[in-house]
């Protein structure tokens, strides 16, 4: 009896070790969004397509799309209201430019604060850049992505275009989205961060 007992705790622990998949990722940043995904309290995933969610799709890392831009400073701007996906209006401002080069060419994009997030402790210093690229709708989402940062000490920036994200509505339409603004428009091809996602 105490032998079919041990059996049968090894079968279990063996079955729960196979449905316990390990998290996907080629970086701790990708295995980082994946596990959030997977975790119904976080996920923007709709249900169905969380409960067969195994991983992002991702461009292959490239340490070419981690670039030092020069960040240019716009203490004067005004707040203003970005359009999102739906009719509520988010509470951004400029805090600058940045320019870098990439692909050979120089490029110009503007970094925002949101003013809600600023609040919260530990985003004090966050930074928002949506950008759109020539992959949107050929490999990413066709609405544009997003990158974080941080304010740094001096005027160098440096912005990992592999952490670049999908909006949530890319995934559940029940969320209100940032929308990209125009002149946020890389026009190159950024091969980095989470391409467009499948659904089942």
């Amino acid at each position: 009896m105490k032998n079919i007992l041990i059996l049968f705790l090894a079968i279990t622990a063996l079955a729960c070790a196979q449905d316990k998949q390990p998290i996907l990722g080629e970086t701790d940043w990708q295995k980082q969004i994946n596990a959030d995904f997977k975790d119904a309290t976080k996920s923007p995933l709709k249900d169905k397509d969380r409960k067969d969610f195994i991983g992002l799709d991702f461009f292959k890392f490239d340490s070419v799309y981690v670039v030092y831009a020069t960040l240019k400073r716009t203490p004067d701007e005004k707040p203003f209201k970005m359009k999102t996906t739906t009719e509520r209006l988010a509470n951004y401002v400029k805090y600058g430019t940045i320019v870098f080069e990439l692909s050979g060419k120089e490029h110009e994009l503007n970094i925002y604060q949101n003013l809600d997030l600023l609040k919260k402790p530990g985003y004090e210093d966050y930074l928002f850049l949506p950008f759109l690229d020539n992959t949107n709708g050929e490999g990413s989402y066709s609405g544009g992505r997003y990158v974080e940062a941080r304010i740094p000490e001096g005027d160098i920036i440096q912005i990992d275009f592999n952490t670049a994200y999908n909006p949530y509505c890319a995934y559940n339409d029940k969320y209100s989205c940032p929308i990209v603004p125009r002149e946020n428009t890389l026009y190159t091809r950024i091969e980095a961060g989470v391409k467009a996602f499948k659904k089942h």
